[in-house]
């Protein structure tokens, strides 16, 4: 039994987030867990803190949380190496300091030891009741991280074990001497070579740290090996190779057991050419995975990110009128206990859907639903506080309607309902976003008083001011001709309300959404002052 009264001590972890998802994860950890030391990577976040590891475990921007083993520079190779080689420096890089793997080791089983102490209050399945349901969460996630990282590279290769260890499970458990036959390279029979031909221990094992004088615990781990690695060094090694480099280092070095189908801890290293990191994951499942929602739409991060930007307060009216599942929602309404929220959608399948969320996270008392159409919201003007949305894109959430076309109308619609001083946040395709800002560029008035315009192109928006042919052709065919006697020209656009704040491009695993932030303003004293 853990006593959780102790005195915690400072740890170091890091986090895994979505690409564009590092500011908020830097953020919450500032704010919610007093993070010291933060350092921001691609992809990912380090930070130390002292807060209990039942509160860590709670961050709801990150994707995976992990107990840092190593962080070293990125493992340098000669232009020209030979795999013996490359693995040679590869052991050498990462078990050199072989205590700091046995501290974190005993680290990651105390915290282990709170977390189980915990399970009940937490609601966090017990081992062998996540078992079944396991692989399939894990196998989403690291297809999202895998593609995420593959668009990144811009074709480069990009390595993960993680298939292979699934294999394994499949066909039986994995054997150490099994991997070194089906290896070129054997390490426990022979020693390594470099690439002048000659062979020595000590180009496998650092000085100091060979077989008899390892430093090991007294009751051995069993663990695995999962590798996500690019640049020079996956077009050296391959990903069994990485793996099996390292598995049977671990295995001589420290004593401990490797098991593929149920080890008692995994061991993922992450390494680019930027960076070096090694951790061991916390949770089985992903911290996105959520206890409290039962159907999923939208990445729960994402939509705890845009629950975050419409600055909720309390006794807020917060809406979204094209609400699905109700993920959004139910995000926002987790973490702001005295706010109400009311979701609208035009699908019976998905509100029937949304209503089992609100009901199995317990918030039919805060959570209204109702079938409505976002072209014609039935609520008063300036009656709600903040405005969230994802509007539907992609081949997952797409739908048949013309979101380019029906746009407008939604966007006059929550601008209506959204009160002065509130917030509009809202998920949208770079296309989509395009035509938005289009939209509200033609609103505003010329001159130097529209000080609401977006002068600056938002980041990740190309450039829409390009007409089409037809546009063009009409636009030259009436270049200088008068208005026909007795018409009158159009009258100018109305003012837009809407005052851009911020836009941010986010990964959504195989396409990329835009968020954006606006605040309604009062345009009342703009149009005097126009007027004037």
């Amino acid at each position: 039994m853990v006593d959780t009264n102790t005195e915690p001590s400072f740890v170091r972890y890091f986090c895994t987030a979505g690409n564009g998802m590092e500011p908020f994860l830097v953020d919450e950890v500032t704010q919610k867990l007093a993070g010291q030391d933060i350092k921001r990577l691609q992809g990912k976040v380090l930070f130390t803190s002292c807060a209990r590891i039942t509160k860590i475990r709670d961050v709801k921007s990150a994707e995976r949380l992990f107990l840092l083993l190593k962080q070293s520079s990125p493992v340098t190779l000669p232009s020209i190496t030979s795999p013996v080689r490359a693995a040679s420096v590869l052991q050498s890089t990462l078990m050199s300091d072989l205590k700091q793997w046995t501290d974190a080791a005993m680290t990651w089983r105390r915290l282990q030891g709170e977390l189980a102490a915990n399970t009940e209050e937490l609601g966090v399945p017990k081992r062998d009741e996540v078992r079944s349901g396991e692989d399939e969460e894990l196998r989403r996630s690291d297809h999202r991280e895998e593609e995420e990282v593959r668009s990144e590279q811009n074709g480069e290769q990009t390595l993960e074990t993680r298939g292979e260890m699934l294999h394994s499970r499949k066909t039986g458990r994995g054997d150490i001497q099994m991997m070194k036959k089906r290896r070129k390279i054997e390490f426990k029979d022979e020693p390594c070579a470099d690439d002048s031909g000659k062979s020595s221990e000590e180009d496998c094992f650092p000085a100091g740290k060979h077989i008899k004088d390892k430093t090991t615990i007294e009751v051995p781990f069993s663990f695995r090996i999962s590798c996500k690695c690019s640049g020079s060094l996956s077009r050296i090694l391959s990903m069994q190779e990485i793996s099996k480099v390292m598995g049977v280092s671990v295995n001589r070095l420290l004593g401990w057991k490797a098991d593929l189908r149920n080890p008692q801890l995994e061991i993922s290293m992450y390494l680019t050419d930027d960076h070096c990191l090694l951790g061991i994951p916390l949770t089985r499942l992903p911290l996105a995975n959520r206890s409290y929602i039962k159907t999923t739409g939208l990445r729960p991060t994402v939509a705890w990110a845009m629950a975050e930007l419409a600055e909720i307060q309390p006794g807020f009216r917060v809406l979204d009128p094209m609400c699905g599942v109700g993920t959004i929602l139910i995000e926002a309404a987790q973490e702001h206990k005295l706010s109400c929220f009311l979701g609208l959608d035009i699908d019976d399948g998905q509100l029937n859907k949304a209503r089992d969320n609100v009901s199995f996270a317990q918030l039919g008392d805060r959570m209204h639903l109702l079938k409505a159409s976002s072209t014609d919201i039935a609520l008063p003007s300036a009656s709600v506080d903040a405005v969230v949305c994802d509007l539907p894109f992609g081949r997952k959430f797409g739908t048949k309607t013309n979101m380019a076309a029906s746009l407008p109308i939604i966007l006059k619609e929550m601008e209506r309902v959204l009160r002065v001083g509130g917030t509009l946040v809202l998920l949208l395709s770079p296309q989509l976003s395009c035509v938005l800002k289009k939209l509200l560029t033609h609103k505003h008035p010329a001159g130097p008083s529209s000080s609401n315009q977006e002068e600056d192109p938002q980041p990740g928006i190309e450039d829409c001011s390009v007409l089409s042919k037809h546009q063009e052709a009409h636009r030259v065919s009436t270049q200088g001709r008068e208005p026909p006697t007795g018409l009158q020209t159009s009258p100018p656009a109305p003012l837009s309300s809407l005052k851009h704040q911020t836009t941010l491009r986010l990964s959504l695993g195989a396409i990329d959404g835009l968020l954006h932030k606006y605040i309604k303003i009062d345009t009342e004293g703009i149009r005097k002052l126009t007027h004037f």
